[in-house]
């Protein structure tokens, strides 16, 4: 075998990258892929319209899948489905299941911790430690897929909003996309699949350059310099004004609405004047306000906004014409704030060491 063949994931393959790495016809490779992809088999002996030799060939390798399940977490509230997963390194990565009557949504990770460092959020108190490879973003769908029982004829919503900034792995979420995309596979359309951001403003340009229809949802949470620095530092870098000029280039290039992610803390960024000043920088853009609450972090000084200061908030949106919705709270019972559960599981690590 190959050196090439030996460090491959399948999940992060095409089926004309399989077929060629293995040596094999395109067909074979066409129905690995469509065994693992819409079928869910990670047991080759199960690929039983593959040759018996090809089966007992990939048995033979260790290094065929990325990621391992070594915790899984269900909500008793609302089905929100919370998977802690294990790099082939070691790392510890998270991906949640969100269930909705009609539909599943899968939030998946880009990076194994995150360099932005964003005051609320568990994944940056733990600082960055890699990019996930392409297949390790597949196999998150695929594991969620499972989770929440997914049938082959159906597709989930796909939101690239957990652990990590997607737009600092760009390419490997692309490539991660169009395997997801792939109609021999789970085949999910375009337009049910996000990409959030905190405000990387070279991603957002390379995006409006993309020929799929993929959807764009901005982590705002501050419409003021001085408190958008102090939450997301990105805005050091790429201060408000910046960052609506890249969104208003978007929009002239793509045509496509944009979400605004808006995260209440109290005290902070839930009272009236900061919603008006979040209208004011909307001006210009043709975006909806998806109000989140927030999911508490021990070690972190905030606390959620009270239903009160929330519907204050709402309600001036909305007198403003803002197209709003306020996030029902899912998963607080599971840790299913963006990187709770790695960071519980790591101290608790640490603490037995």
């Amino acid at each position: 075998m190959t050196a090439a063949f030996e460090a491959f994931h399948l999940t992060g393959s095409t089926p004309e990258e399989m077929a060629e790495l293995l040596s094999e016809p395109p067909r074979l490779g066409r129905q690995i892929f469509t065994w693992i992809h819409r079928k869910r088999v990670f047991n080759c002996s199960a690929m039983t319209d593959l040759p018996l030799q090809l089966r007992n060939r990939l048995n033979a390798q260790e290094t065929l899948f990325a990621l391992k399940v070594i915790e899984k977490k269900q909500s008793k509230q609302n089905g929100t489905c919370k998977l802690l997963l294990e790099c082939g390194d070691g790392e510890l990565i998270e991906s949640v299941l969100l269930r909705h009557k009609d539909r599943l949504t899968f939030c998946l990770s880009s990076q194994a911790g995150c360099a932005l460092n964003c005051s609320f959020c568990a994944t940056g108190q733990s600082g960055f430690r890699r990019s996930l490879s392409a297949a390790e973003m597949v196999e998150q769908a695929l594991h969620l897929a499972c989770a929440g029982n997914l049938q082959s004829n159906s597709t989930p919503n796909l939101v690239y909003m957990g652990m990590g900034e997607p737009f600092q792995n760009y390419d490997a979420v692309m490539k991660s996309i169009a395997l997801l995309m792939n109609p021999l596979g789970m085949g999910i359309g375009a337009r049910k699949i996000t990409i959030s951001t905190a405000g990387d403003i070279p991603g957002i340009d390379r995006l409006a350059e993309e020929p799929r229809q993929l959807r764009l949802s901005v982590s705002l949470h501050a419409a003021h310099d001085d408190l958008r620095s102090a939450l997301v530092p990105l805005n050091k870098k790429y201060p408000l004004q910046d960052l609506h000029d890249a969104l208003q280039r978007y929009q002239n290039r793509r045509g496509r609405q944009i979400t605004i992610e808006w995260t209440l803390l109290e005290n902070t960024n839930d009272s009236p004047e900061e919603a008006l000043r979040l209208v004011s920088f909307l001006k210009g853009l043709d975006a909806v306000v998806n109000v989140i609450p927030w999911n508490p972090v021990s070690g972190l000084p905030f606390t959620p906004s009270p239903q009160k200061r929330q519907d204050r908030f709402m309600s001036v949106l909305e007198h403003a014409g803002i197209t709003a919705t306020l996030r029902q709270e899912r998963g607080g019972d599971i840790d299913a704030a963006c990187g709770q559960l790695r960071m519980r599981r790591n101290r608790s690590f640490r603490e037995k060491s």
